[in-house]
């Protein structure tokens, strides 16, 4: 099976850059995507009704701003948008599809650089997340969380580190909590197959940096540790156009 998660940075602009076409031929079993920024009825009929797929579509309340989809061609047993918490719930950030062998999680988190409230908003948001998240493996769930987590990891995983550390996506205190999620047992699966450096899925548009692979790895995928055996591949797809982030993707074996 695989699974692809790609902030597409708005559904109709990356449509025009190709998305459609490119979703087409490369087929994933499931297709988890972030910040759509539209409803369901803005998209064009073809994406929603891409063939082979169900759809599900989780829209931010404010219009042209974040939001997440999944496309998937298992039928999934139960879906949930959010998290029961309404702060959260209304800009449309989470999708929780139940799968027969695992609970896959598609996750637009917050970005906190535009102000303290923001920066607190995230860290709530965070922790709410992984206290959700280890309520379901406490229960025997296997666990793939996918998406955009906003927050660069390690030094390694982006090319500017110490310029950044007083900057949102690289602060201590956001760093510190994916030790934590790490630390409750999950496992950043890039990194369990690959500790190359200049990997990254995110480059700022405005300074052209994609050219010259001046970039942050902010788009993971994580499973829980019972789970791993199961990831036979994890990868960054930094060749796919179409958005100021590139797709990544794991592959899974039963």
């Amino acid at each position: 099976m695989n699974i692809i998660s790609w902030n597409v940075n708005g559904i109709r602009a990356a449509d025009k850059k190709g998305l459609f076409d490119w979703l087409m031929k490369e087929s994933p079993d499931i297709f988890c995507i972030q910040e759509i920024k539209a409803l369901p009825e803005q998209v064009p009929p073809y994406i929603r009704n891409t063939p082979g797929y169900e759809i599900f579509w989780n829209p931010a309340e404010r219009k042209g701003y974040s939001g997440v989809a999944t496309f998937t061609k298992e039928k999934p047993s139960d879906i949930k948008n959010g998290f029961g918490i309404d702060k959260f719930d209304k800009e449309g950030r989470i999708q929780i599809t139940e799968f027969s062998k695992f609970t896959l999680f598609n996750i637009y988190f917050p970005n906190g650089k535009k102000n303290k409230e923001r920066l607190d908003y995230k860290l709530d948001f965070y922790d709410t997340f992984l206290g959700y998240v280890d309520n379901l493996k406490a229960n025997g769930k296997n666990i793939v969380v996918c998406g955009d987590l906003n927050t660069a990891h390690k030094e390694i995983d982006l090319t500017h580190p110490k310029e950044n550390e007083k900057n949102s996506g690289f602060l201590p205190i956001e760093r510190s909590w994916i030790d934590t999620f790490i630390d409750h047992g999950y496992i950043d699966t890039f990194r369990h197959f690959n500790k190359e450096p200049n990997q990254y899925s995110w480059w700022d548009y405005k300074t052209r940096a994609r050219e010259r692979n001046v970039g942050w790895r902010i788009d993971y995928f994580f499973v829980n540790k019972k789970f791993l055996p199961n990831v036979k591949k994890a990868f960054i797809m930094q060749d796919v156009m179409g958005s100021d982030h590139c797709p990544i993707s794991i592959e899974l074996k039963f």
